[in-house]
């Protein structure tokens, strides 16, 4: 659905994107992760023709951006970070609006009106006026705008920014609902969204893309610097023997925990998971067990990882 390669964007001698490539399978949801200033927004503009590039090429549903960019409007449903809504409309009216703005016949945008509402939960709101709603609502009303003319691929800047929790809540169940239907491309700063909403994270820093792969095979790439944690009711010299003698245990270290319990962190040779191992252990040497679990690097470990290199050349 999306293929980018190359693309560079410069701005008065200041590169915002550097030479970046990725690509975008129908009915994926992708999110581009990053901290401000990584190049996200500039790279959504680009995809929706609103900006040029500098160099590259981009593609959307096969159509060049520049060269076919009417084309590839049809496609796009964009919602930007700050959504422009016309504040003194009705909900209903601008979405009517809107839809027949964007080529859709008198019967058939009113068709796509109700669907939108009741997909993005504005029916109770229809007559509302928008500038009187609250946030969370006005958030919702941009992306049933993004969707009245049943757009391909949507685009989503920072979705989600300025929302309170249950609200956050309600437009990540919105946006995963669209998952399979429609493509969506997503830009945030904000890690957990990616985790819950996202089938692909593209990183992006400093205008480049450092990390492009699902969330779980970024963990298993940093599963070899993973522990095992594992708390035990043993003499702590037998314990240290035991995992010296072990070989899969690459590194270990056994500290007192509460009552008589030790804490033993062990990290594993290759990435491999101890746990049945350590499990047979204790349960042959009759030694009690109270916790033994296996550290799961979250996505903000991987972003720090992934980063740490470039702010530290800085």
């Amino acid at each position: 659905m999306i293929e980018v390669a190359n693309l560079t964007k410069r701005y008065a001698g200041n590169t915002a994107v550097s030479d970046i490539s990725f690509t975008v399978s129908r009915g994926e949801i992708v999110g581009l992760l990053g901290p401000n200033g990584a190049g996200k927004s500039t790279t959504m503009r680009i995809l929706s023709c609103y900006l040029p590039a500098t160099s590259g090429t981009v593609r959307v549903a096969g159509l060049d951006v520049f060269e076919q960019s009417d084309e590839v409007r049809r496609r796009i449903g964009y919602m930007p970070e700050n959504n422009p809504l016309h504040q003194d409309m009705r909900v209903r009216e601008y979405l009517k609006f809107r839809a027949r703005l964007k080529g859709l016949s008198r019967r058939r945008s009113r068709e796509r009106v109700d669907e939108v509402m009741e997909q993005c939960g504005l029916a109770e709101v229809s007559r509302r006026i928008i500038g009187q709603l609250s946030k969370g609502f006005r958030q919702r009303v941009g992306l049933a705008d993004a969707l009245v003319h049943e757009p391909e691929l949507i685009i989503l800047d920072e979705p989600t920014l300025g929302l309170d929790p249950n609200q956050i809540r309600t437009v990540r169940q919105l946006i995963k609902g669209l998952g399979g239907t429609h493509t969506v491309l997503i830009s945030t700063h904000i890690l957990p969204e990616v985790e819950m909403t996202c089938h692909r994270v593209v990183i992006m820093y400093d205008g480049r893309i450092l990390a492009a792969d699902t969330p779980e095979n970024l963990q298993k790439l940093m599963s070899s610097r993973s522990q095992v944690i594992a708390e035990i009711a043993a003499p702590p010299a037998e314990l240290r023997e035991c995992w010296a003698q072990m070989a899969e245990v690459e590194q270990f270290d056994v500290s007192p925990a509460e009552g008589e319990y030790f804490r033993c962190a062990l990290t594993p040779r290759d990435g491999m998971d101890l746990r049945p191992q350590i499990f047979a252990l204790v349960r042959g040497r009759g030694w009690p067990l109270r916790e033994l679990t296996r550290n799961r690097h979250s996505l903000e470990d991987i972003y720090v990882s992934v980063t740490r290199p470039e702010e530290e050349e800085v």
